[in-house]
């Protein structure tokens, strides 16, 4: 019996061997980024890394997060979900930015009282450190209050050495939750992808309340061949009203980077700003497609 067959049948063990897994690649990180990037390419695609002459998407990011990201005070601010939001105004779409209810250091600086009945709760330092609150009433404050102090003190960066996210002062965000009664199964995400300043390719998904749909379109919204990381929708997503706004905006935001993904939420016709993503799942486990008749990539250049 494989060693994946028994951590399916024992949730406990699993539990374990999922913290150890943890402590190993952050404690690689610590000696050396270059390590845990080396070992988590070959646990992933079972073969060495090429950082010498990286030739696929792939080992381009993991190139990046080594060679530029870990010095590039630009793309640290970019990365950090508040600092990033001076980056937006410095390029002249500040009405894109979500309304921001307060910042703190910590959580116990949250006046609960004075927020309004919905919000979310985002730590500005890495991914999936978010909380959604629907209604006030019904939410559990010190348990939430746990939660961001737990999620403070982790390293989350330290997993797959996203070095973007090391330097960013830590920061608290609440957010407007935003709301749009013809996407009920929740919000679209329009994620750009964009190759030294030029958009190339826009991953829709959506449903993620029912199970995430996914597919590709070109920047003039011609479909593209699917991720094959996610089932497509039924029918195919109408361009947005807003296509031409958001492509202007990601050309912008992108100018300065080799590579970055632009993510964006439509709500009502009007775009709002969501992150820059200089490592999409950690550059390791990308959605992607053929653009122009050419692999991603051949767009990026690195050297």
């Amino acid at each position: 019996m494989g060693l994946r067959s028994i951590l399916k049948k024992n949730k406990a063990l699993c539990f374990l061997y999922e913290k150890w897994l943890n402590f190993y690649y952050k404690a690689l990180t610590t000696i050396s980024p270059k390590w845990n990037v080396q070992k988590r390419y070959k646990a992933v695609f079972k073969k060495k890394i090429n950082l010498k002459n990286p030739t696929t998407l792939e080992e381009k990011l993991q190139w990046l997060k080594l060679y530029d990201y870990n010095n590039n005070p630009l793309v640290h601010k970019c990365a950090d979900k508040y600092a990033v939001r001076g980056y937006i105004e410095e390029c002249g779409y500040g009405h894109i930015l979500n309304e921001l209810y307060g910042v703190y250091d910590d959580p116990k600086q949250i006046d609960w009282a004075a927020l309004p009945q919905q919000f979310v709760l985002k730590w500005n330092f890495g991914c999936g450190l978010n909380l959604v609150c629907k209604d006030k009433e019904k939410f559990d404050e010190k348990k939430t209050k746990r939660l961001l102090k737990k999620w403070k003190k982790d390293k989350k960066w330290m997993l797959h050495a996203e070095m973007q996210y090391k330097y960013a002062p830590k920061k608290l965000l609440c957010e407007k939750m935003l709301v749009d009664e013809a996407q009920p199964n929740g919000l679209t995400d329009y994620k750009v992808y964009c190759f030294h300043g030029e958009p190339k390719a826009i991953l829709v998904m959506q449903d993620r309340a029912t199970g995430v749909k996914a597919e590709f379109f070109t920047p003039d919204w011609t479909p593209l061949e699917n991720t094959g990381k996610y089932a497509a929708p039924e029918t195919k997503t109408p361009a947005p009203a807003c296509l031409k706004e958001l492509i202007e905006v990601s050309k912008k935001l992108s100018a300065a980077f080799p590579f970055v993904r632009c993510d964006f939420y439509i709500v009502q016709d009007k775009l709002y700003f969501g992150e820059m993503t200089f490592t999409p799942a950690a550059g390791l486990y990308l959605s992607k497609t053929e653009v122009e008749g050419k692999d991603m990539t051949e767009f990026l250049r690195i050297k």
